[in-house]
């Protein structure tokens, strides 16, 4: 029998916002001053790939980044006590700079000068990237922002080691173009993304940043700790171009809902904690939405399927027989 109280406050903990919103906006700035030194540093990809981070078996990290004649990569560390971001070269140096106790201001100091030591020079533009909500303020100057609250960030990766494995397990359903399951530090969510491979209109009033990210239909998935808006930590999911009564269709399960004034659909997080089975709660959630995008845009949803794994057996089967007979005609001596 499943302990689902266990599952609640282990894997799916608590993470009620009004606790750890200052820890969140610090290590969300945090978080953005690092996804900017990958951006100055790794080869663009399509559709901003190249900037995410990736969960962990410590936190986020933001995988291997080229320089020069070497590689680097940056962890946040989140398991441990010592909550700290890990510089690692493969020339075999290292460096850390501690979470705790440092402002915006004083992280940047240390990112910048730790970098320095290792040999790596990157340029940035030292302001926050669309967080008017949090801070306008550069990051050089922001002495204001600096709490830090391990219990309730190492709550935060728990929960997104959760949701990546569920997010892996949808994107294997589908066998068309897919993003990698990654975390973008823009607004610091948790996202996969399905494309049809048809290419969309240039949403009216779209930043280069926005024309790039959309330029193809998609169906996007996501989790994020919630903001000034949604107070709470929420799944969500849209389309772009979103066509006429993808709103209407059906949710599962039964405590998602549609959010007509942004055009999301929404299932909260709390709900998928207190559900009999999480995982399938989310899964359920991610499939009502693609089905009702799929549907309405008229994608080829079984071109697109996975086949089922009994199906992939018989062909596994098919194929090794097929093998079978191909060896047999070749051994034939009048062969």
């Amino acid at each position: 029998m499943v302990n689902t109280s266990f599952t609640r406050d282990v894997q799916f903990p608590s993470l009620p916002i009004e606790e750890w919103e200052d820890t969140k906006n610090t290590l969300h700035l945090f978080l953005q001053i690092v996804g900017k030194v990958k951006l100055a540093l790794f080869p663009k990809m399509n559709h901003w790939w190249h900037v995410p981070f990736y969960v962990s078996v410590r936190g986020l990290t933001t995988g291997s980044i080229p320089y020069e004649d070497m590689v680097f990569e940056m962890e946040f560390d989140l398991r441990d006590r010592e909550h700290v971001l890990r510089i690692e070269t493969s020339e075999g140096d290292s460096k850390t700079v501690p979470l705790k106790g440092l402002s915006v201001a004083g992280f940047y100091e240390r990112l910048f000068s730790s970098l320095g030591e290792l040999g790596i020079v990157a340029g940035i533009r030292p302001i926050p990237y669309d967080l008017s909500a949090i801070s306008t303020v550069p990051f050089t100057e922001d002495y204001q922002h600096a709490s830090y609250d391990e219990e309730y960030v190492n709550r935060f990766w728990r929960i997104l080691v959760q949701v990546h494995s569920i997010f892996q397990i949808f994107r294997g359903w589908f066998i068309g173009k897919s993003s990698p399951v990654h975390f973008f530090w823009h607004s610091a969510d948790l996202a996969l993304t399905r494309f049809s491979g048809r290419p969309a209109p240039v949403k009216e009033g779209a930043n280069s940043v926005e024309r790039e990210a959309s330029s193809h239909e998609i169906i996007s998935f996501g989790f994020w700790a919630g903001d000034q808006n949604v107070r709470a930590p929420a799944f969500y999911a849209y389309m772009h171009p979103q066509p006429p009564g993808f709103m209407n269709e059906p949710l599962s399960p039964k405590e998602a809902y549609w959010n007509h004034q942004t055009g999301l659909a929404i299932l909260m997080y709390d709900d998928v904690r207190y559900a009999d089975s999480p995982e399938k709660a989310v899964l359920d959630f991610l499939e009502s939405v693609y089905q009702a995008g799929a549907k309405k845009a008229d994608w080829d949803i079984e071109a697109f399927r996975l086949p089922s794994y009994e199906k992939q057996l018989e062909e596994q089967s098919e194929n090794s027989k097929e093998y079978s007979d191909i060896l047999e005609k070749l051994e034939r001596p009048d062969a």
